[in-house]
């Protein structure tokens, strides 16, 4: 039986704009299971980002609790919950985001350092991570000289350096094209899978939700359904 690693109960994320309130989830009942891989899906404006964003504690809910391993993360500090994200939390975004003045190993390397981790240590991890990603011949190149699909994986490595039990990925192949984007799917899948992690990621895309274990479609805030896990890792009842 899979551990549950995150819960949602009741959950709800409005903004204010104005005299206007605009309820964007409206009352999700999630539960993520240690070690499967799992599709948010839905068009755009559906609110995955805004589901995503409140799953790793970056923002907080209107109403409702999110459990991460039994605890409920709004009870945390905003301290305690940016520890958590940094040690327990990766994350992959479609624009790459990575540090124009750093290299590729530099890159890779900034969550470590971040976290005050030996240099030695992490730099003889990073390189562990770039031969995994077949970059080790790209190691002291900058970003302007990588290809996007290059980007990319130097942006998974760097979600990965501090081993977190989650990967959330936010429509991660937006940039890429199709051949590339497989590539990077494929990459984040083996890489999380042999660290029996979750690999979380939201998608307009039905053909990258059917590699993953489990696809959840998300409609004008509301999960609509649960497909069954195709790797038989868990259910979710919601």
């Amino acid at each position: 039986m899979n551990r549950i690693l995150i819960k949602t109960v009741g959950l709800h994320k409005s903004y204010v704009s104005g005299e206007k309130e605009l309820e964007v989830i409206k009352g999700i009942d999630l539960e993520i299971l240690d070690g499967e891989s799992i599709a948010l899906l839905g068009e755009s404006g559906a609110g995955k980002s805004t589901l995503l964003c409140l799953l790793a504690g970056l923002e907080k809910p209107s109403k409702g609790r999110i459990f991460w391993q039994g605890q409920d993360i709004i009870e945390l500090s905003d301290e305690q919950r940016a520890d958590l994200r940094k040690r327990g939390m990766g994350f992959v975004f479609q624009f790459f985001n990575l540090i124009p003045e750093l290299s590729a190993l530099e890159n890779i390397m900034l969550p470590g350092l971040i976290d005050r981790k030996p240099l030695q240590e992490i730099a003889e991890k990073a390189k562990v991570i770039l031969k995994e990603l077949k970059l080790t011949q790209r190691a002291s190149h900058y970003p302007y000289a990588l290809s996007g699909g290059e980007q990319q994986r130097v942006a998974v490595g760097r979600a990965i350096i501090n081993e977190p039990l989650i990967l959330f990925a936010d429509e991660p192949t937006g940039n890429l094209d199709k051949t590339t984007a497989k590539k990077i799917l494929e990459l984040m899948l083996d890489l999380m899978h042999k660290r029996t992690g979750v690999l979380f990621i939201a998608t307009h895309q039905e053909e990258i939700a059917l590699k993953m274990d489990r696809i959840i479609r998300i409609v004008d805030g509301k999960i609509v359904d649960h497909e069954p896990s195709r790797r038989h890792v868990g259910t979710v009842h919601g």
